[in-house]
């Protein structure tokens, strides 16, 4: 299903797709109200009839909505229209720790250690609020500048 420019919660225009993930396509989109670039991440459209998957899915989106930290990205919105279940995130400029890899080669352990301590941080937030996160991976970190 493509959903490039097509606009959700009457607000949220879809510009591009930035990633996509096992159960979740995820885009780049302006809130046309705030005036901002935002992530959408969409359940892809071949578990739409899936109960227990869009079940999970809202948890994920009402976890995540509960926490606030430095490094986790921030949710704003959910919603769902026309069998499109969505989550609308803080839209985050950078690239993942997967492709960061990938271009840099190995990272220096100065370096190493900084991500490291972000991560711990950001995963002891989540405990500390109950939630825990199932994926943790490269591909599912974001390094900024």
């Amino acid at each position: 299903m493509n959903i490039i420019g097509k606009t959700l919660g009457g607000r949220y225009v879809v510009i591009e797709q930035i990633g996509e993930g096992g159960m979740a396509t995820v885009y780049r989109a302006k809130d046309t109200l705030l005036n901002r670039y935002v992530a959408i991440k969409v359940l892809k459209h071949e578990y739409i009839q899936d109960e227990d998957l869009i079940k999970k899915f809202k948890r994920e989106s009402i976890a995540a909505a509960s926490l606030t930290h430095p490094n986790i990205v921030s949710i704003f919105d959910v919603g769902e229209e026309e069998d499109i279940y969505y989550i609308i995130m803080e839209y985050i400029q950078g690239e993942t720790l997967k492709d960061y890899i990938k271009k840099n080669g190995k990272i220096n352990y100065k370096k190493a250690l900084d991500i490291a301590y972000q991560i711990a941080s950001a995963l002891e937030n989540a405990h500390k609020n109950g939630v825990v996160h199932r994926d943790i991976k490269p591909h599912n970190i974001m390094i900024t500048e």
